[in-house]
């Protein structure tokens, strides 16, 4: 979704630069777009640029979920700072004794977006589905610029919110954004963790050296990201005002489709469009994660030998899916005395559990009930 954004980003930037082409007056503005369009965020003490609130982020989630039919309940989790992360439980009294699956989605993603596996995922063991730090209805914190220490700030939320809810052990399934997390926080907390399930990750691979040289980038796209760098991935949404909804449901209608066994209207367009005109705090920190042409500042496959051998790896991926799965090869080759699994979900794209879920709840299923 963010780079479908950029695009739009990039084609709304030609146009204004064609129609003002004036130096004096773009230096004119450049303060209150450094301050205010920076962020894409209006102050507070502006009326509202963005038709959304907390309580109509909340009903869409609650639309997202109407389908599910298993019994669960809502909750905010309180962790350190004043902070709390928003919480699904499904813990039936016949799977309790399990060891629960904790559910962390993806870059711009929330709760809502695993309502076509929450049903199927919870029949065998208790499942926990949580908005990231700074996504969802989670608190909006405000991260560290410094990618260490940004990445450390999710880990330590995890942990905070593992020990609220008293779990002693869990199975990680990270999608995304949410799988980087995954492995991070299992290196630093081996004990906790029984098995990682790593769906599409991001971050794992080093930026090539050769990028430029094996596929060179046209000087105009070169240009638009050196202006574009000190803006957040979702900017655009934010700054086109009353028109995101409409921006979303115009870039991204595959995600009607992956859902319209469930919804026939613009359910799953409208959360996603409140998810990410919020305050843009977890996209802020993974903005910091990033460095050029998306690619992670900390690539995690530099720190695979950190994570304990004994803890169990099993990567999914889409068959047709833009993300390289070369990753899932090397960290099977880098752990050559541990379990490592790779899965390949065909028909399915970089959102695996939305376009495949039956096959994907299948096989995760599989996997869990290796664990106890």
């Amino acid at each position: 979704m963010a780079e479908q954004v950029v695009i739009a980003n990039e084609g709304y930037v030609q146009r204004l630069l064609s129609v003002v082409g004036v130096h004096s007056l773009v230096s004119s503005v450049w303060g209150y777009v450094d301050t205010t369009i920076r962020w894409a965020w209006i102050p507070s003490w502006l009326p509202s640029w963005c038709p959304t609130s907390q309580i109509q982020l909340q009903t869409a989630e609650d639309k997202m979920l109407r389908c599910v039919d298993s019994t669960f309940f809502k909750q905010y989790i309180p962790i350190s700072n004043g902070n709390q992360l928003w919480t699904l439980t499904f813990c039936s009294e016949h799977v309790k004794a399990k060891t629960p699956l904790v559910l962390l989605h993806g870059f711009g993603g929330g709760v809502g977006l695993w309502a076509q596996n929450l049903d199927a995922l919870s029949q065998r063991r208790p499942v926990f589905a949580k908005d990231l730090l700074g996504f969802g209805q989670s608190s909006r914190h405000q991260f560290s610029t410094d990618a260490q220490k940004a990445e450390n700030q999710f880990v330590e939320s995890i942990e905070q919110w593992r020990a609220k809810v008293g779990l002693e052990s869990m199975i990680l399934l990270g999608h995304n954004l949410g799988g980087y997390l995954a492995v991070s926080y299992s290196i630093k907390y081996p004990g906790r963790v029984k098995h990682i399930v790593l769906v599409e990750p991001w971050g794992f691979p080093e930026c090539p050296d050769t990028v430029e040289a094996d596929r060179p980038i046209p000087v105009w796209i070169k240009a638009l990201g050196a202006m574009f760098s000190p803006f957040n991935p979702l900017a655009g949404l934010r700054l086109v005002g009353p028109l995101g909804l409409t921006l979303v449901q115009t870039l991204r209608p595959d995600f009607k489709r992956k859902f319209s066994s469930m919804f026939s209207d613009n359910t799953v367009s409208e959360y996603i469009y409140h998810l990410n005109v919020q305050s843009p705090s977890g996209e802020t920190a993974f903005k910091n994660l990033t460095g050029s042409y998306g690619w992670a500042k900390r690539p995690m496959l530099q720190r695979m030998d950190q994570l304990h051998p004994e803890i169990p790896i099993t990567i999914i991926y889409g068959s047709r899916s833009s993300i390289d799965s070369n990753s899932g090869s090397t960290i099977k080759e880098m752990r050559p005395n541990s379990h490592v699994e790779i899965i390949t979900i065909r028909g399915a794209g970089h959102y695996v559990y939305a376009d495949q879920p039956e096959d994907f709840n299948h096989r995760v299923l599989q996997v869990c009930d290796k664990v106890d």
